[in-house]
């Protein structure tokens, strides 16, 4: 029996002994449990659609029927409040762009080890944005190069707050890191990245950053 409080884990993944041995690891970590596993989209829309959506979804990118990052919007849809991380052995920049772009919290390769995932968790849970290191990087350099020179920041009406607010996000800070920096209380950094999602056309802090970075924002 869980407690109340576990973070509530489904995994998606079609390697039967990697989801396992993920599987295990959560089990035996205080404070998190893995309540489900599948091994297709297919199979998690289904469940979503009859159960209590979770806390965090792990999710593959390479996946039989429907790839994972094309199904994001449709998960999206059914769990809104589920924070979800991929977590592949694939590291090519622009699959990990359009997972971000698409809904992803986060993005971790398969190389991470159990501590790093279960890190990974606690943050994206935590209202973070975690992200393999080395990929942090590349992605950001690639963003940049996607920039064209003499764009100009597209006019998206931010007051100077949301964009302090985002600012304080694409450094990886969480909610309540803001709040302490900003000097203001958790309800209005709440506020601030509710209008910043609307403005920017957004569901996700990740992809609030990755459009603010594109676009020369921050």
């Amino acid at each position: 029996m869980s407690c109340t409080s576990d973070i509530r884990v489904w995994l998606v993944e079609d390697n039967d002994a990697y989801r396992k041995a993920v599987s295990r690891t959560l089990g035996r970590t205080p404070g998190m449990i893995c309540e489900y596993q599948c091994r297709s989209v297919e199979e998690l829309l289904a469940s979503l659609e009859k159960e209590i959506p979770p806390d965090v979804i792990l999710l593959d990118v390479q996946l039989p029927g429907n790839d994972g990052i094309s199904s994001l919007s449709s998960i999206g849809s059914l769990a809104p409040s589920s924070k979800v991380m991929v977590l592949t052995a694939f590291d090519d920049s622009e699959k990990i762009y359009d997972a971000i772009c698409a809904g992803a919290s986060g993005y971790l390769l398969k190389l991470a080890g159990t501590g790093e995932i279960v890190a990974a968790i606690n943050e994206v849970f935590a209202g973070g944005v975690p992200m393999t290191p080395s990929l942090a990087v590349r992605v950001l350099r690639q963003f940049s190069d996607w920039l064209a020179p003499s764009k100009l920041p597209a006019n998206y009406k931010l007051t100077g707050r949301e964009i302090d607010t985002l600012k304080l996000m694409a450094d990886g800070l969480i909610k309540k890191e803001i709040a302490g920096q900003l000097k203001i209380s958790l309800h209005t950094v709440d506020s601030h990245i509710k209008s910043i999602y609307g403005k920017l056309q957004v569901n996700t802090n990740t992809a609030a950053v990755a459009k603010a970075i594109r676009e020369d924002i921050v």
